[in-house]
Order: structure tokens, then C-alpha cells, then sequence
């Protein structure tokens, strides 16, 4: 039969897999990225997660998404828009559809449009019957009932049974996509060995779902996906919060120190602390607090005992461990402070991405208390900007704000594991001492105070949220001092700049227009400017990593450029810092929908400026 259907070569496919949030979404899309990342394609995904953990099962609020972009050629995005979309109830389809490219390819498990499923989605009739999926191709499967006739001699619950159904799907797209079922079925093998009929379960229904689509007559072409040309080199799937882990731990190795995570669970940052708690051998303590008070309080406390602290939280706890924050500004120790932001204010949009947190880190503390902020680009930059947090954080003894989102932390992509040797040494010597040793003795070129362990004889000394006497670091309500220590600790954070690197100017040098952005915008602002450099525009990008303080040459760099566009996921933040620090007429793009911006959105920005558009 497989003989009679033709293979089409393709340069990248953007998939969606889409379904209820009990439908084991996720888990489908994670297990397509991991078998396409080990065929060597570039990738890009975004897994969509439902607001409400419990919604009613098919309706509109519990549908989970995830999508996946890769391909023989470069991937900077989960794609734009999707070329198939799976679609496993009404509700899938109706909050999806609009991913979905014209001419695209819809598979639906048609058990999920009965006409329960279609009340709940709002729908008045069947979508595939009234004609307005007519421009799509519409490829209609009953994927509960091949997955429950697959099972059907295992005599197992009708539950566990409607919960293998998304390996069917899976079996069907690895099949579509010339993927190799294996590596799921060793993973299948691994994860279910004591279960063992989950394990034959889940297994016969993945081959069942391979081999409905060698042998059906409905799919007529199968599709391959060449390898990507990327850096030789050995590399692994990993998302944003995985890399942030890892370069808390190869940070704390190059440290040569112990490595303490204090912290209080909070989506989307919590899988940071799931990661970081496996890894005890490796010198690594993680404590989960009462709150997030508790949290931050605890790594204080670890980095006055001389160990790498850190702690990680999303916005809302970022507002609770403010106060905290202040106090590891007065006592000057070094605590790196993960935010992986995500929707707000309040509770706002937990399981949704948004970039508002820039003003709160750079500014957001009572008092002077400046604090340097560090931002992840991509997933797999989260590893080197926590390397480069804890670097900053160590060698100026302050707290650094580390700044990802909820796109980067659960997204994914290719990582070229780097060599332990090709780290920074970011090691600091404790102060041992005795003689002329005073807390609050400065570095003449970073103006950082020593490290004195507790318990170090001779090196006693008090710490506290009082402000301190220069050097004695003593209570001091003097005036002029209090002025003098807000000076010199704002000084201390601005020397940064002269210890990171220039911002890098990809494209020309100078131009008519130049892109600015910061954190995961990265992808979508650089898919856009090559779009257009592609044109003959003169179109650069600037991604900034380090906000405060930015690099040296920023001003410089805006002064070759004609335009300054900086789009973000908020309402202008960047925008404001840049305009009030440079005086810049820069033009913001802002979007707030929970959701990463599209390449096209960008482009067309990008577009209407350089037509004389505001």
C-alpha cells in the first residue's frame, strides 16, 4: 500500500496539536519535538496551556495547545501560523482554527464532535458538514474508536483506554512526518515500567496510529524533513527553565561553590525548582518555602553562609519578595533573582507569557536600590544568561534580577552543550583575613565588599536593613553618609557597563531603520528583520541582554540609525527607559494578548514605518 503514496520533500512544517487539557496535548507535542530533535532539524515549540487547571472537558477555556516548528533550515519561532493542525474535540478546532494557513491540513478525531462536544464549543452545526472548512484540507479519523479497537483484548477501563488516544495521534503524525516511532516507544518502556498495561498500552496504540496511515486511503503523500546544517557539536532538546537549571549548577561548579535554590512553587517558574531538586549529588540544595518571603529570605541567609543563592518566582512573587530584595541590596550579597514573568497584574494570566515586569525589576523597590537585570533571549540562552547573572551577582556582591517569561521557560529548542572549559571562571575569593579587614572595605574597581564567611575568626560583623556606616558597615542615621552609601551603591551597579559586552548589531551598521528588543521577542524580531533585509531594506536588530546597566555603546548605536522601533510584550517599557535615558524618538509595538508576537506583525510595523508611518 505505501508504494502507491508519494514522499514530498519539505524545508519546515509548523504542526499543532490541540485538544482538552486532559488529552495529553503536551505530552504528544513534547514527544514529537524529542523524536524531530534527534533527526537533526532545527526546532522551535511552543506548548499553549489552559487559563483554568479544571475547565469543564470540552469547552472553550480547558483547550492545551502545542506547537512545533522545525525544519532543514534555520528556526528562529514556533511559526506564525501552523500548516496542520490536529484537533482531537469541537473546542480544539474552534480556538485553533485561526493558527491554521489556508490550503492547511486539519485532522480531527471525529468522536469529538458529537453534538455534546459541539454545544459546549458554541458551535450551531458541525463545522465538518456546513462548508466553512471548505478551504482547508479535512482529514476526518475517529481516533477514539481505532484507539478502543486497538485495545479492545486488554480489558481495561473505558478511562485509561479514552487516555491513550492522543498515541494514536502521534503514531499518525510520526508516520506523516517519515519520524521514527522508537525513541517514543524506549520512552514508553522507561516511564510505564512498572505499569504494564499502560505500557502495552500506550505502545500498541502509537504502532496502531503508524500504521493507519501507512496503510489508509486518506492520506495520499507522506512528507520528509531533512536535517538541519547547524554547529558540529553535541546537542540536546531543552526549554527555558531547564537551561536556566543548568546554568545556576554550571555556575555554582565554576564558582567552585554549593549552590542553594530557596524558593516557593509559582507557574510558570516552578519547573526550575523540579529540575534543580534532582540534582543533589551535584552540591545542590533545594529548599521549598512557606512563602515567598521565606523564599528569598532563605537564599540571604545562604549567601551570607557563602553558598551561590538563588531563588525564582514569577511577577506576583517578585511584588512579595520586594522588600527582601531591598534588604540583599543593603547588605550586598550575592542572590541571583529568577522572574520568569507571565500575565498580569495580579493573578492575571498565569499560564500565559508577557514582558511587564521590566519596569518593577529595574526600578520596582523602596529606596534606592539599584539592582542589576540580566534577560534571557531563547530557551536555550537561558543556560548563559544565569552563568552570566551569577557572574555579575558574585564578583560585585549584589543581588541580579534574571529575567525570562513564561514563552522561553516552557518553550524548547536545540542546545549545543557547551564544555565546562569554555565557561567563565567566576570564582571569588572569601575573605580570610584578619588584619584591615572591615565589612564594607570597597574593591577599588568594582567597589564590591568582601565575603567574610560567618564564623571566620576576627571577621565578625553586623548585618541588617539599616543603613550601614562606610566601611564599619555600623547603624548609621548620619546624613551625609546615608547620601554617600546611596551614591556609592548606585555607583558600584553603573561599573557593570564597563565589564559586559557591546550590544551586537546584527545586519549593517547603520541604517534606516533599527529593530530593538529584549527576552524572547528575540525570534520574532529576527525572522521579521531578515524577511525584509531579504527586500533590500536597510533593516538591523538589536537584542539587548543587559538592561541595567545597558552596554556602553548603545547610545552610539542609535545615533546611525534614521528609526528606532522596540516592539514588547507590554505597554512600552524598554520604550520609556530608552527614550528617558537617551532621548531618543523611538516607536514602540506593544502587544498584551498572553501570547508571543508573530513575525508578520513586526514586519508589517516595520513596513509602515519606513513609509512615513508613526
Amino acid at each position: 500500500m505505501s508504494s502507491t503514496k508519494q514522499t514530498q520533500s519539505l524545508e519546515e512544517v509548523t504542526i499543532r496539536f490541540a485538544g482538552d487539557s486532559g488529552d495529553g496535548m503536551q505530552l504528544t507535542g513534547t514527544q514529537f519535538t524529542n523524536t524531530t530533535a534527534l533527526l537533526g532539524n532545527d526546532l522551535s515549540t511552543f506548548p499553549d496551556y489552559p487559563a483554568e487547571i479544571r475547565a469543564p472537558q470540552g469547552t472553550l477555556f480547558g483547550v492545551s495547545g502545542f506547537q512545533i516548528h522545525f525544519g532543514s533550515t534555520e528556526i528562529h519561532t514556533p511559526g506564525d501560523q501552523c500548516d496542520v493542525l490536529v484537533a482531537m474535540n469541537a473546542a480544539a478546532l474552534k480556538v485553533n482554527l485561526n493558527t491554521l494557513i489556508d490550503g492547511g491540513a486539519i485532522i480531527v478525531n471525529t468522536d469529538g464532535f458529537s453534538d455534546k462536544n459541539l454545544k459546549l464549543a458554541g458551535y450551531a452545526q458541525s463545522p465538518l458538514r456546513d462548508g466553512s472548512l471548505d478551504k482547508y484540507r479535512l482529514y476526518e479519523v475517529d481516533i477514539t474508536k481505532l484507539t478502543s479497537l486497538a485495545l479492545q483484548d486488554l480489558n481495561l477501563s473505558s478511562k485509561l483506554v479514552d487516555r491513550s488516544k492522543n498515541f494514536f495521534a502521534l503514531g499518525m503524525m510520526f508516520w506523516m512526518y517519515n519520524r521514527p516511532i522508537e525513541p517514543t516507544v524506549d520512552w514508553i518502556y522507561e516511564k510505564f515500567k512498572n505499569k504494564p498495561d499502560i505500557k502495552e498500552a500506550n505502545t500498541r496504540v502509537l504502532k496502531a496510529g503508524w500504521n493507519y496511515g501507512e496503510t489508509t486511503e486518506i492520506f495520499k503523500v507522506r512528507y520528509e524533513v531533512g536535517p538541519a546544517k547547524l554547529t558540529p557539536g553535541k546537542y540536546r532538546n531543552i526549554t527555558g527553565n531547564q537551561a536556566t537549571a543548568w546554568g545556576l549548577m554550571a555556575a555554582a561548579k565554576k564558582a567552585k561553590l554549593e549552590l542553594f535554590l530557596g524558593t516557593y512553587p509559582i507557574t510558570p517558574a516552578s519547573d526550575i525548582l523540579h529540575e534543580l531538586s534532582i540534582y543533589k549529588s551535584f552540591g545542590v540544595k533545594t529548599f521549598q518555602a512557606e512563602d515567598e518571603i521565606a523564599g528569598i529570605t532563605s537564599a540571604i541567609g545562604a549567601a551570607f553562609g557563602g553558598a551561590l543563592a538563588t531563588t525564582t518566582t514569577s511577577g506576583p512573587g517578585v511584588a512579595l519578595k520586594s522588600e527582601a530584595m531591598g534588604l540583599a541590596v543593603m547588605v550586598e550579597l550575592p542572590v541571583v533573582i529568577v522572574n520568569v514573568q507571565r500575565g498580569g497584574p495580579s493573578t492575571g494570566l498565569p499560564t500565559k507569557t508577557e514582558q511587564a515586569d521590566l519596569l518593577q525589576a529595574v526600578y520596582g523597590r523602596n529606596g534606592e536600590a539599584p539592582i542589576p537585570v540580566v534577560a534571557a533571549a531563547t530557551p536555550g540562552d537561558c543556560f548563559y544568561a544565569a552563568v552570566e547573572a551569577s557572574r555579575i551577582a558574585l564578583k560585585y556582591m549584589t543581588p541580579v534580577i534574571l529575567l525570562t517569561d513564561g514563552y522561553l521557560a516552557n518553550g524548547s529548542e536545540p542546545w549545543l552543550i557547551p564544555s565546562m572549559s569554555a565557561l567563565p571562571d567566576i570564582g571569588v575569593p572569601f575573605r580570610t583575613e584578619k588584619e584591615g579587614f572591615l565589612p564594607y572595605l570597597r574593591d577599588e574597581k568594582t567597589l564590591s565588599r568582601p565575603w567574610a564567611i560567618p564564623g571566620t575568626p576576627g571577621l565578625e560583623h553586623r548585618i541588617g536593613g539599616l543603613e550601614k556606616a562606610h566601611l564599619t558597615g555600623n547603624i548609621s542615621y548620619d546624613p551625609k553618609n546615608h547620601e554617600f552609601m546611596v551614591r556609592l551603591r548606585d555607583e558600584k551597579i553603573e561599573r557593570i557597563a564597563h565589564d559586559i559586552p557591546d550590544a551586537v548589531v546584527e545586519g549593517a551598521a547603520s541604517g534606516d531603520l533599527l529593530v530593538v528588543g529584549w527576552g524572547g521577542t528575540y525570534g520574532a524580531i529576527k525572522s521579521a528583520v531578515t524577511k525584509v533585509q531579504s527586500r533590500g531594506l536597510k533593516v538591523s536588530q538589536m537584542h539587548l541582554k543587559h538592561l541595567n546597566p545597558m552596554p556602553k555603546n548603545v547610545e552610539t548605536v542609535f545615533k546611525s540609525f534614521k528609526h528606532i522601533l522596540v516592539p514588547e510584550l507590554n505597554l512600552g517599557q524598554l520604550l520609556k527607559i530608552l527614550r528617558s535615558k537617551y532621548l531618543v524618538p523611538a516607536v514602540g509595538l506593544d502587544k498584551i494578548q498572553g501570547l508571543p508576537f508573530r513575525s508578520v506583525e513586526i514586519e508589517a510595523k516595520i513596513e509602515e514605518l519606513l513609509k512615513g508611518g508613526k
